[in-house]
């Protein structure tokens, strides 16, 4: 008669800080931020909530460490290079990674906590001005209205049903059909939305280069305008 052979059971990955920040990244991703609880956190890891401490001090650092990991997806601008193509994948990237971390808008730049990834995006952000020549007071100017326009793009396109061209215009021609009683009223709604949107739809990606072209060739303009300043000015 065969003995059967005890099976070893799989080995556990170690928790650790890392794996506890991942993990609760993908639970907000897939589930939002108002659903990443400690206790939901442990069921998706497969351990006790109390074990969880051993790793962040509490839900708000648990939401620090996350923060930072998004900030590490990041692009950098480099000081080696054109500083508006720079700038300008940078832009890019922080796009892309809210679109991917939608719970993360509103949560970027609030932290009175700031990890490693954040504070090197924000000093490469600024390195990349001040060695473009903007002077400082104007340098704050400028990554003001980036980030302004950046994460407000973002929150804007979070609220948003529709996610294709095609389907701004589906949504637009739903409602040239839903208000046609009153629509005499708003010609210019009617001019844009189903005259225009209507047919052509709304490209998130267009929109958003558009608009950050428009800014960075302004502070371009801004740059050439100003008195050349020496590095400490």
């Amino acid at each position: 008669m065969a003995v059967r052979r005890k099976e070893t059971p799989p080995k556990r990955t170690p928790l650790n800080r890392e794996r506890v920040l991942r993990a609760a990244i993908a639970l907000a991703d897939e589930r939002g931020a108002q659903e990443l609880t400690m206790r939901k956190l442990a069921k998706e890891l497969g351990v006790e909530a109390m074990s969880l401490y051993n790793h962040v001090a509490n839900k708000g650092d648990l939401l620090n460490g996350m923060i930072d990991l998004v900030f590490g997806e990041i692009e950098a601008p480099s000081a080696d290079g054109d500083w508006k193509d720079e700038l300008r994948k940078r832009a890019i990237s922080t796009r892309e990674a809210l679109t991917r971390h939608r719970w993360a808008i509103g949560e970027m730049e609030g932290r009175s906590d700031h990890g490693p990834n954040n504070l090197r995006l924000h000093d490469a952000v600024l390195g990349c001005l001040r060695g473009a020549g903007f002077s400082v007071q104007l340098t704050v100017q400028a990554y003001s209205v980036q980030d302004s326009y950046i994460y407000g793009f973002a929150l804007q396109q979070s609220d948003m049903s529709p996610e294709t061209p095609e389907d701004f215009a589906a949504s637009a021609q739903q409602q040239m059909q839903d208000y046609a009683a009153v629509l005499a009223d708003y010609p210019h709604l009617v001019e844009v939305v189903g005259g225009y949107v209507a047919e052509s739809g709304y490209d998130y990606e267009a929109a958003f280069l558009f608009g950050l072209d428009v800014i960075l060739d302004r502070l371009e303009q801004l740059l050439s305008a100003q008195p050349r300043v020496s590095r400490g000015a």
